[in-house]
């Protein structure tokens, strides 16, 4: 309010009357803008859509004043071009995606007021600015820069107000300007989602001459974005959007006449009841009005109830038969105001009624086409679920040969029952809002129960071959038992950190969290975690990566692209990031890029070259007995080699990936998220140093069940939620020197998927450090059988969980269509599903790509040398 003295004193004087105007979900700016113009609620497909608009095709009131000629101006967010190409005159656009720029967005549209104001060849004039969206994007809303922005906006409306509707004279018409916005924002920053501070949004009406002074404070005038378009429609005399659902304002129309303030009614009521025919094909009112005009219409006025059809039609008819009484006392209806208001009444009654109703049911859609979609994932998730059957019948029957574990293997354990009953329990979790709103709970709880029953396996099974391939690093059972232990604890630890960093979700943010007990310490305190967070990252990056003890080389040359990047990094940590604003100067977005162009090298790289690159020596193989590894070998010394090798290379490329991933996290998540992004390191470490321990005591499916459900919880742990405002949209342009809806977007998919992929890109190194004595020899079998029992597990277990919880998902989701929260919670739950897929199947894809690409490249240059032995 101190902000904007100028505005405030036209509502405190009634020349202005505002409203909070409730914004349907999604909160974002294309589906608000067509709710606006055209009075239809959205789908959540608008969200992805807001990224590549397309033109609109259903009715609206831009194309409604195109029609009678108007001549429109559009200045500001290019989304109304691409909403309504050809419509404008004169336009210039910017976009509203490059968030880093606060400044040159709004000066941009400002630099042309001056000049449209002067000029008359113009109806309608557009200007949307920009500048108070991505401050809140930056800074949230209680940003530094907020105040001066909610200033220049104040300056804004003072120079339209006095230019074009003070200083009008009679002759030249009158100007009605309407300040909008689109959506709310929370705290951080964020919109998209459902809470009150995302729909809060705004509808400021200035110009009119009726007597608003009864509303001048207007603090508690409350409406719906949708009704600004059958308002402004009847206001500007043009027909009213087909598809509105949104109800007149009764306060703007209050200049009318009596008489034509019930006709608007009446044409709002008309077009409101063909939808709901549209929507309920057997609704007919016609015998409703035929029985009750007559000659005694007050008597035929009832108490609505029954069915929705007819209860529309008695509400409609009611209505229709105080405004018919109502018209016809002509003598005495200045003196009838009772009878007046009674219609207003009805009238208004129908309409809330009918759009509450007409609201809902947007979200119906053709049965029959969803039935058959659900068919081919129910039919695509039996083909992973077989798949991975048989391939845990394949492992089993190899081990059993080999080691003689029947009876082992034949015991169902505790660990596995509960991993099958934690997919019962996400699936039942699925069908409450209030558990999708607050999920993170869910797999909190998943996670640290999976890893309790390791460590309590751990502590009854005693070790047994993982300690004669250690035995150059722990002497004695009795440290590898403690070693096995202190692992799975450091899991536990970490978990538990991660689990209080950030009190997710919807309806407890406002809880205490370690989060935001470090804000209120200061920025000081926020920065010094980050660069002790970056250093330990980076030294136990080069630690684990020289536990290999072999190719002295190769591991030196990768180490220091790890410390390179770090420290650039560290640099950009220091000197460029202030821990609230992002800086947009050319040196901090240089050194970013080249921070993005060393981490891509050093990966891409490494992944390429390092299977060439690494020496065939039997000898070498002989002598070097792969000290990291817990298994034992196999006897042939051509399969030593190259199995060794193979796995040699996999626990490169694997930790590549992993420190890669850890140290661009760094730099693209917020600063409070520093040390949550080291403590997932350690969990991935010290989960890798567990597993290659435990030897046969896991299935292979439950370790991989628990990597991916370490890599659900640490999402949640990282701030996210299933909400669209806890997506990080001022993170997806650090490094962008200009707008790139790709870039932009691939890097915000990287910020909110960070841990999900994090884990699941550790699959190439999990697969170096397990036990393949079961394995079948690279002479005695194909390299397609070979693979196959190599990426089986951490491929097909991700692929098969997700497609389980996918599945479930679209079932209760076409089950709940018509929930009351199913456009704030099960759609944006819907969204997160489907794009957690999209991370599942990348992630799997490189993992597979990266080990089959390095089986192969081993396998063809042991073969050549093979031939070559052969040919000396």
């Amino acid at each position: 309010m101190e902000a904007m003295p100028y505005t405030q004193s036209l509502l405190a004087n009634g020349m202005a009357i505002g409203y909070h105007a409730k914004a349907a979900p999604p909160t974002v700016t294309m589906p608000r803008l067509k709710a606006m113009v055209s009075g239809a609620i959205g789908g959540f497909l608008d969200v992805a859509l807001n990224f590549n608009t397309q033109a609109m095709l259903d009715d609206n009131l831009l194309d409604q004043f195109f029609k009678i000629g108007w001549k429109m101006v559009m200045l500001g967010d290019e989304t109304w071009l691409k909403l309504f190409p050809g419509l404008f005159i004169r336009h210039d656009g910017v976009s509203s995606f490059f968030v880093k720029d606060t400044v040159q967005v709004d000066q941009n549209v400002s630099r042309h007021l001056g000049h449209e104001l002067n000029k008359d060849d113009w109806d309608f004039l557009i200007l949307h600015y920009l500048g108070l969206d991505h401050v809140g994007h930056i800074g949230g809303r209680n940003s530094a820069l907020m105040a001066p922005k909610l200033s220049e906006m104040d300056d804004v409306v003072k120079m339209i107000h006095m230019n074009s509707i003070l200083n009008k004279k009679n002759d030249q018409g009158r100007t009605l300007l309407v300040v909008v916005s689109d959506h709310g924002m929370t705290e951080s920053g964020n919109h998209g989602g459902s809470s009150y501070e995302e729909t809060d949004s705004l509808a400021l009406f200035i110009g009119l001459n009726n007597d608003i002074s009864d509303y001048s404070s207007s603090t508690h005038n409350i409406i719906y974005q949708v009704d600004i378009a059958p308002t402004l429609a009847l206001l500007f005399g043009v027909p009213i959007p087909k598809n509105n659902v949104g109800v007149l304002i009764a306060e703007i129309l209050g200049y009318l006449a009596d008489d034509q303030q019930l006709k608007a009614l009446e044409l709002n009521s008309w077009q409101l009841l063909r939808l709901l025919q549209a929507q309920m094909p057997g609704l007919s009112c016609r015998n409703y009005l035929c029985d009750g005009f007559n000659d005694d219409q007050e008597s035929k006025i009832t108490k609505c109830s029954g069915s929705m059809g007819k209860m529309f039609c008695c509400l409609y008819t009611n209505a229709a038969l105080l405004q018919n009484s109502w018209m016809s006392k002509e003598f005495s209806r200045s003196k009838s105001r009772e009878d007046y208001s009674s219609a207003v009444t009805a009238y208004y009654e129908f309409l809330r009624t009918a759009s509450e109703w007409l609201s809902r049911s947007a979200t119906d859609k053709p049965v029959s086409l969803l039935t058959l979609g659900i068919a081919a994932m129910l039919m695509s998730c039996l083909i992973l679920l077989s798949l991975l059957f048989n391939m845990c019948k394949e492992v089993y029957i190899r081990e059993r040969y080999l080691f003689d574990l029947e009876s082992a293997m034949q015991t169902w354990y505790l660990d596995e029952t509960f991993v099958l009953g934690v997919i019962l329990i996400l699936i039942v979790s699925m069908v409450s809002s209030s558990m999708v709103e607050e999920e993170q709970y869910v797999w909190h709880f998943v996670a640290s129960t999976l890893n309790l029953l390791l460590l309590r396996k751990a502590i009854q099974c005693p070790p047994c071959g993982g300690a004669q391939d250690l035995r150059t690093l722990f002497k004695e059972q009795n440290k590898i038992s403690c070693f096995r232990l202190s692992s799975i604890f450091v899991v536990l630890v970490s978990g538990r950190i991660l689990r209080g960093w950030h009190q997710g979700g919807v309806n407890w943010t406002n809880l205490p969290d370690i989060s935001k007990w470090l804000e209120q310490a200061g920025t000081d305190n926020i920065k010094s975690i980050q660069l002790v967070s970056c250093l330990l990252l980076m030294t136990l990056s080069l630690y684990v990566l020289f536990l290999l003890g072999s190719n002295k080389k190769v591991v030196l040359v990768i180490g220091f692209s790890f410390l390179m990047s770090g420290l650039l990094v560290l640099q950009h940590v220091t000197k460029h990031q202030d821990g609230m604003f992002v800086s947009s100067s050319y040196s901090t977005t240089t050194l970013v890029q080249i921070i993005y162009a060393t981490l891509g090298a050093s990966t891409f790289g490494t992944v390429v070259a390092l299977p060439w690159l690494v020496p065939f020596s039997i000898s070498e193989m002989c002598s070097n007995q792969d000290l990291y590894m817990s298994t034992s070998a196999p006897n042939e010394v051509q399969n030593k080699s190259l199995m060794a090798k193979l796995r040699d290379s996999l626990y490169i490329i694997g930790w590549t990936y992993i420190s890669c991933w850890c140290i661009l996290q760094l730099l693209l998540q917020q600063t409070i998220n520093s040390m949550p992004i080291l403590l997932l390191l350690v969990q991935i470490f010290a989960s890798m140093l567990y597993f290659s321990y435990s030897a046969l005591h896991h299935k292979p499916w439950v370790e991989v069940a628990a990597f991916y459900f370490l890599g659900m919880a640490g999402h949640f742990a990282l701030g996210n939620s299933n909400s669209l405002a806890t997506i990080d949209v001022a993170g997806a342009f650090i490094g962008i020197s200009s707008h790139s809806t790709v870039l932009s977007g691939i890097l915000m998919f990287m910020i909110t998927y960070a841990s999900p992929m994090l884990f699941i890109l550790s699959m190439v190194m999990y697969i170096s450090v397990k036990e393949t004595s079961y394995l079948p020899s690279p002479f005695s079998a194909d390299s397609t059988q070979l693979l196959k029992i190599m990426l089986g597990f951490p491929c097909l277990v991700p692929l098969g969980l997700n497609s389980i919880l996918l599945t479930a998902y679209t079932i209760i989701l076409l089950l709940m269509r018509n929930h009351l929260f199913v456009w704030s919670v099960f759609s944006p739950k819907y969204i997160y599903v489907c794009t957690t897929t999209v991370c599942v199947y990348v992630g799997v894809s490189v993992v597979a790509t990266t080990v089959t690409y390095t089986y192969l490249v081993l396998g063809f240059r042991r073969k050549m040398q093979g031939e070559l032995s052969h040919q000396q």
